[in-house]
């Protein structure tokens, strides 16, 4: 038997009682031609990238398959009769990932990924000083008075000559 993962879009005005109904549904017709899921994961409404069949988010359902090709093919022609799937994809893989996939472990957030270190970019406060370097311009600015002092006697020595 081949494994493949499976994944449909079901329309944004649908509920989730309604998304899982529908997985149901197709679990039981893949069941019936002699398939078994190993795993399904309901991935929320995602925004779309490009709006299909008028639909700026869908709801996104994973199931991970082990069956024959009949079975996935028999699913797939419910899925297209069906006007609340919008749109599915199937892959067939060597495989199946253990644990949750990469879009339920991209939900983790920011304070969950640990501190940035090693590689990447720094700030230009974190490089190391020089002794060769420039001083920074807040340390070397001279008063505001001095600075512009020899730019305005030499303004004033033209006027005056004309």
């Amino acid at each position: 038997m081949a494994l493949y993962e499976h994944i449909f879009m079901v329309r944004q005005d649908a509920s989730t009682t309604q998304v899982e109904a529908l997985t149901q549904q197709f679990k039981t017709v893949l069941e019936e031609n002699g398939a078994s899921i190993s795993k399904t994961e309901y991935w929320g409404v995602k925004t779309l990238q490009f709006r299909i069949k008028k639909n700026r988010k869908a709801h996104f359902t994973l199931m991970n398959i082990d069956g024959a090709a009949v079975a996935v093919d028999e699913m797939e022609r419910q899925m297209s009769i069906n006007d609340d799937v919008i749109r599915f994809l199937k892959i067939r893989v060597d495989e199946h990932e253990e644990g949750p996939s990469v879009m339920m472990r991209a939900g983790r957030g920011r304070d969950e990924r640990g501190p940035r270190g090693g590689g990447g970019f720094r700030d230009r406060d974190d490089r190391p000083r020089r002794d060769g370097d420039r001083p920074r311009r807040d340390q070397d600015a001279a008063p505001s008075g001095d600075s512009n002092a020899p730019a305005a006697d030499a303004q004033k020595q033209s006027k005056g000559d004309e």
